[in-house]
């Protein structure tokens, strides 16, 4: 089994099951960000055995494993009795795949290459459809000095102003919320924003920056500042930096 972030009893815990490391990674970071307890595994073997050790109350799980398919791994949950919504990744797209899944117990599916933000999604409507997540568990707000972004309503403000942003730059602003005073490098804001599978360069980062500031920046001074030769910080301007 893999790492635990050693979550509270009031953080829904889901174990991620994949053997690619850069989607756990993926996953991982953004479920966190959420508010999630995550731990993770990398076969099926693992799962199984995580699955009694971490009573997770969701599992994401990958079908194409090293050892057992993620198939086998909820046929033998459901056989066991066990009860914890599953929610397939996969690169496989046929209907004929989505029915097997469904079939062998999955509460849903979703294929690579996936939206991060589709994922959460999805995982928070199977806990609530499974009534395994209480609504006080979901953060809705972000702040950071004046400005406010809610979760729930894709809603930004800042000193009260509405803020129009495009799904891309209401990723990258959350993704800075989460990060405050923090040096983000163009690499991280990149795997964070964009889809693991994305092929473009660092110059998307700049270019995606520079549509946040001049919207910020109609409302108030600057937040986010360049670090050269780092990344981006979110940072109170005045602040000591």
């Amino acid at each position: 089994m893999g790492d635990s972030a050693g979550g509270t009893p009031h953080q829904p815990r889901v174990l991620v099951v994949d053997d690619e490391p850069n989607i756990v990674n993926l996953v991982r970071m953004s479920l966190r960000f959420h508010g999630f307890d995550v731990v993770t595994a990398t076969c099926g073997g693992d799962a199984l055995n995580a699955v009694g050790d971490a009573r997770p109350d969701l599992m994401v799980l990958d079908v194409m494993l090293p050892d057992i398919d993620g198939f086998e791994v909820c046929r033998r949950l459901r056989d066991d009795g066990t009860d914890i919504p599953v929610i397939f990744l996969t690169a496989r797209h046929t209907n004929a795949d989505k029915v097997a899944g469904l079939t062998y117990g999955g509460d849903d599916y979703v294929t690579k290459p996936f939206s991060v933000d589709e994922l959460v999604a999805r995982v928070r409507a199977v806990l609530r459809r499974t009534h395994r997540e209480e609504p006080s568990t979901v953060v809705n707000l972000l702040r950071f000095a004046d400005i406010v972004l809610n979760e729930d309503t894709h809603e930004v403000t800042r000193d009260g102003h509405p803020v129009e942003l495009s799904p891309t730059e209401f990723k990258l602003m959350r993704y800075l919320l989460t990060n405050p005073r923090r040096v983000l490098s163009r690499a991280q804001i990149l795997d964070a924003v964009w889809t693991y599978d994305f092929h473009g360069g660092d110059t998307v980062v700049d270019q995606y920056v520079s549509y946040l500031r001049r919207k910020l920046g109609q409302h108030g001074p600057p937040l986010i500042h360049t670090r050269r030769g780092f990344g981006y910080i979110l940072l109170e301007s005045g602040a000591c930096e």
